[in-house]
């Protein structure tokens, strides 16, 4: 392991690749270490006495070096980890070949997309201005699919560079098809399959915010219209080829679920013989906290891996290519944001509370307040020294530094309306806090520039534990360098 402070206990849980990328150091894992043959689904965590004097991967050295280099905040991540979690996704179960694509909004640094290319980890795009991204970060273009709520203007440029285009939607099929008639283009159809899982939602058909699979998703084209020839007959007047079928639940799906849209999925692949890859996306569980599971993707790839070959053997031979697109299992619990306590408050009486406010929030990690989602936390003394950890703890609600009453880290597990303590290290004004499992949908997705804080910036610590700049700090200047002066007053 590359941070010299880290614990024996810490070292091994961080081996292992699978589940070790899920979990802090203050929980331990309930099941031994990934193998091929494991049983278990996926790891669970329990809760252990010792207060942690790690978090995921940041000491209290390595975090203090972070932010000596460029602040505070910044957000920290390990190339470690990054390797680790692109090797599990990389050796997922298959029949007749693989394509990982990595889901880029998770984490759209130059710096990550280009490691994940070298990885041999293709893009899963959701806007034009993504694939310019990548391409711009030194991906090819034919190593990117679009899958995109919008479909482009430019999508004819693409096309022709090597993109492949997922219609999302009978439109977006209506206008590929106007432009690419009786040419024989290639093209992706991604189906709602009628059911979706994500988040903390169990509910396989009512609308959840990380549920895009199901009647109340507008994700993808509804089965139905593939049932009832609507699609066939439009793909079949432009004179289109339809290689790929893409499916995609949610984020944070349920395995079970997820392997039995994988089954329905191939039944649409039946619907046309130029059909060559099946893309199941939807984004795997990565246990964040006590209780959260990460899914064991050799234990769900095995049965879809079976349904391959059964359609093989039904269907005259047809040997289809998998494609997952993983975005929060790869970067999730690679990423940190460093942060310290710029003030400490407290409430009296009835429903009262002490509060640690960040020089962070709700600009930087926006998922508590958008999901209700939990967040591992670990604070670590402002000295940045092992030695001075302290071993008193205190149960506290943690707050952003917006002039927001939603910018709140500390909410109720799915309910970000109301909070929650956290019971945590007793902290002071000038200590770290370190948020874990940023890594995925947080320096790429939050409500930056809210009260004009400036976007934070993000460095990548190498295989020796030393941090590298991949993304400077905003400067003010930077966050209203587009407003034009008018002479209306």
């Amino acid at each position: 392991m590359h941070i010299p402070s880290l614990s024996v206990a810490t070292l091994a849980l961080c081996s292992s690749f699978i589940f070790g990328d899920a979990f802090a150091p203050n929980y331990h894992l309930s099941t031994t270490s990934f193998s091929a043959q494991s049983t278990a689904r996926y790891a669970t965590v329990s809760r252990t006495d010792a207060p942690p004097t790690t978090s995921v991967f940041l000491s209290p050295e390595s975090a203090k070096a972070c932010v000596d280099l460029v602040g505070s905040p910044a957000f920290a991540y390990s190339l470690e980890r990054l390797r680790d979690s692109a090797d599990a996704c990389l050796a997922f179960p298959n029949a007749y070949g693989l394509t990982v694509r990595y889901a880029m909004k998770a984490c759209p640094n130059a710096a990550i997309l280009k490691y994940f290319n070298s990885r041999g980890i293709h893009i899963d795009a959701s806007s034009g201005y993504e694939v310019r991204r990548a391409i711009s970060a030194g991906v090819p273009p034919e190593k990117i699919s679009l899958s995109s709520q919008e479909l482009p203007s430019d999508f004819e440029e693409f096309v022709k560079m090597g993109v492949k285009i997922n219609a999302c939607s009978v439109s977006q099929l209506d206008r590929f098809g106007k432009v690419f008639a009786g040419t024989g283009q290639k093209v992706g159809i991604r189906v709602n399959p009628g059911v979706g899982s994500g988040g903390f939602s169990s509910s396989t058909t009512g609308f959840s915010k990380t549920n895009v699979g199901g009647p109340s998703s507008s994700f993808g084209i509804w089965y139905s219209l593939i049932d009832d020839g609507t699609v066939p007959d439009m793909v079949a007047k432009y004179g289109l080829t339809v290689e790929r079928i893409h499916t995609h639940i949610g984020s944070g799906s349920d395995p079970e679920i997820w392997q039995q849209v994988a089954t329905k999925s191939l039944s649409f692949c039946k619907v046309w013989p130029t059909v060559e890859t099946l893309n199941l996306g939807g984004g795997y569980k990565v246990g964040r906290v006590e209780g959260e599971v990460t899914t064991d993707l050799q234990k769900i790839g095995a049965p879809v891996t079976d349904a391959f070959r059964q359609f093989a053997a039904e269907n005259g031979g047809r040997q289809l290519r998998l494609e997952i697109e993983p975005g929060t299992y790869l970067v999730a619990m690679s990423g940190a944001l460093v942060s310290t306590i710029q003030d400490k408050v407290f409430t009296t009486g009835p429903g009262s509370h002490t509060f640690l406010k960040l020089d962070s929030g709700m600009t930087d990690v926006l998922r508590p307040s958008l999901y209700g989602a939990i967040h591992p936390m670990t604070v670590f003394p402002a000295s940045g020294k092992t030695e001075d950890v302290g071993t008193e703890t205190e149960d506290v609600v943690v707050v952003g530094h917006c002039c927001e009453s939603g910018d709140l880290m500390t909410p109720k597990p799915g309910e970000p309306e109301d909070l929650a303590e956290r019971t945590l290290r007793k902290a002071e004004i000038g200590d770290m806090l370190v948020i874990d499992g940023s890594g995925a949908y947080c320096a790429g997705m939050s409500a930056k520039n809210y009260n004009s804080f400036p976007e934070a910036p993000e460095v990548l610590l190498d295989l020796d534990g030393k941090p590298h700049i991949i993304r400077k700090r905003q400067t003010l200047d930077q966050v209203f360098q587009n407003e034009v002066d008018t002479d209306l007053f």
